[in-house]
């Protein structure tokens, strides 16, 4: 009775941390929102003042026009959706195209080419920011939407992610019952495989709107006029000049922020289905 009641009391010992484990993660995860989110109700002065102040102020209205003085909050937003949003469409194709070739196809190469696109991904991205500049200048992309994107439409994450769904999930036998109908290499592709890719795709487009809205340093080098910048050029632009207007820049943190939290919320259980495909075996 004595070693029942002990390990009866391990495991509530062990519920109780892994439970504070979990709570920690969840506060240290929400914190920086909800800290966002109060700090724009505050100006300078009530924001720098000493200790740590937890109240929300009454300087939201007057943070949101600063907002909309200090720069063209709007059109950033509406440049980083329209990057985000075609850019994860084209890397849905363009990825879904080559996880599905190297998943199925036989030919020569086939394993080299995987291994180097792997390896490719080891590459820190600060690497090839100058080569990247330099291809973008040297094919007149400067200043302009696509050489955000376009070089990001293929990449080797989303290859693949895509490829090892396609190994794990679609039957060879549904590929071969579509051949014998007479259905295309294309067609194969576009009506019997990439329905059955939506929660790998659904990860995919994820991570991949993540990234571009989130991206700094590519447009940062090649978006030079203020109608071109997107959301993280903006509100990195307000911090070098005088006066910083923190309470509006935490404002337009924010709403900057919600899209990836909808994004998130609409598609998380597809992602995570995508993420535990093939880890059970029927």
């Amino acid at each position: 009775m004595t070693r029942l009641t002990a390990h009866i009391n391990l495991r509530l010992i062990g519920r109780a941390i892994l439970w504070a484990a979990l709570l920690t993660g969840v506060f240290m995860t929400v914190f920086p929102f909800f800290w966002s989110l109060l700090m724009a109700t505050h100006d300078r002065t009530t924001m720098f003042s000493s200790g740590l102040n937890l109240s929300l102020g009454d300087q939201l209205i007057a943070n949101y026009a600063r907002l909309l003085d200090t720069m063209d909050f709007w059109v950033g937003m509406l440049n980083s959706f329209s990057v985000s949003i075609i850019g994860t469409i084209a890397s849905l194709l363009f990825c879904s195209m080559c996880g599905y070739a190297l998943a199925v196809y036989q030919f020569r190469g086939r394993n080299v080419l995987f291994g180097m696109m792997i390896c490719s991904m080891m590459l820190p991205p600060i690497l090839t920011l100058i080569p990247y500049y330099m291809v973008i200048d040297a094919i007149g992309l400067t200043n302009t939407h696509l050489a955000v994107w376009l070089p990001f439409s293929i990449n080797p994450f989303g290859i693949f992610l895509i490829r090892q769904y396609v190994v794990a999930s679609v039957p060879r036998d549904l590929l071969e019952a579509a051949k014998l109908d007479g259905a295309s290499a294309f067609r194969t592709y576009w009506s019997v495989v990439l329905p059955l890719l939506r929660p790998g795709l659904a990860t995919l487009a994820i991570v991949q709107f993540v990234f571009l809205w989130n991206n700094f340093l590519q447009p940062l080098v090649v978006l030079t006029s203020s109608e071109k910048m997107v959301i993280t050029q903006m509100l990195r632009s307000v911090q070098g000049i005088p006066n910083t207007p923190w309470g509006a820049l935490m404002l337009g943190t924010f709403i900057s922020i919600l899209p990836l939290v909808g994004i998130y919320m609409a598609a998380s259980r597809q992602m995570i289905s995508g993420l535990t495909s093939g880890a059970v075996k029927n």
